[in-house]
């Protein structure tokens, strides 16, 4: 409608992520002195509080609080992940009208709105995640759905943007495969597992699903690997970076990064299942053995 240049967010970037981390900042103080207030029962929003400020500012005190009838977790995500959207399309807008969208670019940009999009027509698979079922909502969280999504996933658009890179048409082939392989595992985990859930008895590849102690899911991806969704994810964040070539590490942040953040969600995890189920767990990592990756890990 000609109110702003489609620019304006990648020449405002800095402002935007300034802004942004303040109003992290502010929100994760209000979560936390609402939160300690709270005298609801219900497991969403009952308080958790340790006596550590700095443990339980971070960590969050409620699990799923709410803002005028708004579940603030789900709607800090959609912010987050509209946010890596905008800033793309921004990115993308400069591009375009400086004449530099090439082949790399729109690699990057086709791989990353299609999981953004993806995300939102699938966001019912959210409801059986980690964040949502373990994760109280304190900074932690508020800065990574609203700070470190949005500025830190783009950073490959960012380095596109000052740098030209040309692939090759056999390196683009093998791009898009490591993004289809990515999306098939996970999608296709994270799916089975919120299936899995609202109906124990629904088939998985075809076949009765293999369940262990009538809990838990031992067939399709979840018979692979016990994290095997990780993998799908790292194999897509991957998938976003390789556009850039191998000139710098400087886009291989977020790869990198998810990398070091699912091994330690990964250990936390574990843990947790380990007291939750006992001799159960136990027995799905013999049937399970490995973590992530097949044979490796």
């Amino acid at each position: 409608m000609g109110w702003m240049t489609p620019t304006v967010v990648a020449d405002r970037g800095l402002e935007l992520l300034s802004a942004t981390f303040i109003f992290s900042v502010v929100v994760s103080f209000g979560l936390y002195f609402a939160g300690t207030k709270s005298r609801h029962k219900s497991s969403s929003l009952k308080p958790h509080v340790s006596g550590n400020f700095i443990e339980d500012w971070w960590l969050g005190v409620q699990l799923n609080p709410h803002f005028m009838g708004v579940d603030l977790k789900f709607f800090f995500v959609r912010a987050g992940m509209m946010a890596w959207l905008f800033i793309n399309l921004s990115l993308f807008a400069k591009s375009y009208l400086a004449g530099s969208v090439n082949l790399s670019v729109i690699l990057y940009q086709f791989f990353c709105a299609w999981y953004i999009i993806d995300y939102f027509v699938h966001e019912e698979f959210m409801t059986s995640t980690w964040d949502i079922i373990a994760e109280r909502l304190g900074f932690m969280l508020v800065f990574g759905d609203l700070v470190f999504i949005p500025f830190t996933f783009t950073i490959q658009g960012w380095w596109l943007l000052r740098n030209e890179v040309e692939l090759s048409l056999l390196a683009s082939v093998a791009n898009f495969c490591i993004f289809i392989i990515g999306y098939l595992v996970f999608r296709g985990a994270n799916k089975q597992k919120h299936m899995f859930k609202k109906d124990p008895k629904a088939p998985i590849w075809g076949k009765p699903p293999k369940v262990v102690g009538g809990k838990l899911l031992a067939s399709g991806y979840w018979g692979i690997a016990r994290h095997c969704n990780y993998l799908g994810d790292l194999l897509l964040a991957l998938s976003f970076s390789l556009p850039c070539g191998f000139s710098s590490v400087i886009p291989y942040f977020y790869p990198t990064y998810l990398l070091i953040l699912l091994i330690w969600r990964e250990r936390r995890d574990e843990a947790r299942c380990s007291q939750k189920y006992k001799e159960i767990w136990a027995e799905y990592c013999k049937l399970v053995p490995w973590r992530i990756l097949p044979y490796v890990y």
